[in-house]
């Protein structure tokens, strides 16, 4: 398939980009899909193996405390790759192409998770989940900016929900993975193996996958622009997203992803090592079971929070989505807990209303930001959050210690983060009358 983002393809004005044809948009929307499903699996990787990884490496130095702390950093050292490679990587899609960068991250995330199937220190896998983190963490804003981009105004809450659900539907299919060949200290080095299939995938969107008109048009149009006030010496996307007037813009994108991410990672995420510590010895499947039950419902969830947000308003719903996670996280850690009937149904509702958020995110970001710097302003919001979800994630790793240990404690407390949202949200503009037109 041609890609027309190669760099001797001639400036031409914008009229003279036309609109991808019918099956390059499908081709597009299957490949940002199939890359944020693939990005699903990585960020539920090391919650379903985390423990069993621990206990393969640490051997005789295995403790329980020790191996929540380390789940902890796992997960914060992704955070931190996703940050940097969100900014780093979202900003390279605006200067090389949606489709090259998309690839580029995803052979990131690829090769890096591979890698860590030969790791024989924990030490190395803490390196190896920050590479990990670079390449998920580009692969959001190129690959949700890409749909966005070659289907215009074409149910984008439908697409925006697609988008959103790819993640979780990745956590799902791990989790029915994990389900056939359980996760074990004896057995875990498969699923990081099976993690690096995905580079295939990444070979094709960098060299066959179609470039969005709109990028192209707007490349053309920013090599013609001449004056310095607008682009100072070149100038970067970063730099105009930090002044007015899309500073405001730039912070309300960021408040608004980082509290779901924080309440995602450093609360919600501790059901799956509970699971995984009151059920391995009797149901070495329970933790896959648990993730499945939540993925099933953070699918769905995620799905509609698009179609949510255009039905109830940007606004509105958002500041819903805050109160109900926060009361369902606080029930899973309180009313229940892994064994017990009521313990999987509230999972599957955690999961289902926690994730509106993350359908309502790729519908809602895109709109914050005009097209020149669209895929830059769309990964700096989402992944600054992971910064803070990082430094949120070893925050709850110490409160964990400090509790001696107790899940339910640090997933109630970590939890309340979610209740900051039903504030923030009256902060932010209202863009539903807005199109993805500067």
């Amino acid at each position: 398939m041609f890609n027309p983002s190669k760099s001797d393809i001639p400036l031409r004005p914008p009229a003279c980009y036309p609109p991808l044809s019918r099956a390059a948009r499908w081709a597009v929307l299957m490949a940002a899909f199939a890359g944020l499903l693939f990005n699903g699996i990585q960020l539920g990787l090391m919650p379903a193996a985390s423990l069993s990884v621990s206990r393969s490496l640490l051997g005789a130095e295995f403790t329980d405390t020790l191996a929540g702390d380390l789940f902890a950093r796992f997960t914060a050292s992704l955070m931190l790759g996703g940050a940097v490679g969100g900014m780093v990587l979202g900003s390279l899609g605006d200067r090389i192409g949606r489709t090259r960068a998309m690839g580029v991250s995803i052979l990131f995330y690829s090769i890096f998770a591979g890698l860590g199937a030969f790791v024989p220190t924990q030490e190395q896998m803490l390196v190896l989940r920050f590479l990990v983190g670079l390449g998920v963490g580009g692969m959001w804003p190129n690959g949700v900016v890409l749909v966005s981009e070659c289907w215009p105004n074409t149910s984008r809450p439908v697409l925006a929900g697609v988008m959103g659900a790819g993640v979780n539907a990745g956590i799902l299919l791990l989790s029915q993975l994990a389900r056939l060949w359980p996760i074990t200290p004896d057995s875990w080095r498969w699923i990081f193996q099976l993690a690096a299939v995905p580079a295939a995938l990444g070979i094709v969107v960098v060299f066959a996958l179609p470039e969005s008109p709109k990028w192209l048009a707007s490349r053309g149009e920013r090599r013609r622009e001449v004056s310095a006030a607008t682009r100072p010496g070149g100038g970067s996307a970063l730099r105009e997203l930090f002044r007015p007037p899309l500073l405001r813009l730039t912070l309300v994108g960021i408040v608004l992803a980082s509290i779901p991410l924080v309440g995602a990672w450093a609360a919600s995420k501790w059901m799956v090592p509970w699971a995984d510590k009151l059920a391995s010895a009797t149901l070495p499947d329970y933790k896959a079971i648990v993730q499945g039950w939540w993925a099933l419902g953070a699918t769905l969830g995620s799905f509609l929070g698009a179609q949510v947000a255009a039905r109830l308003g940007r606004r509105l719903s958002y500041c819903l989505i805050s109160f109900g996670t926060t009361a369902l996280t606080i029930a899973m850690f309180q009313l229940t807990a892994p064994l017990e009937p009521a313990f999987l149904p509230i999972v599957f509702a955690q999961g289902f209303v926690a994730t509106l958020f993350f359908g309502w995110l790729p519908f809602y970001l895109p709109e914050l930001f005009p097209t020149r710097v669209r895929a830059t302003g769309s990964g700096l919001a989402m992944n600054t959050g992971r910064f803070a979800t990082a430094l949120g994630v070893l925050a709850s790793g110490s409160l964990f210690a400090a509790l001696g240990g107790s899940y339910p404690m640090v997933g109630t407390l970590a939890g309340l983060v979610y209740a900051l949202g039903a504030i923030a949200i009256w902060f932010a503009p209202d863009t539903s009358h807005k199109n993805l037109e500067d």
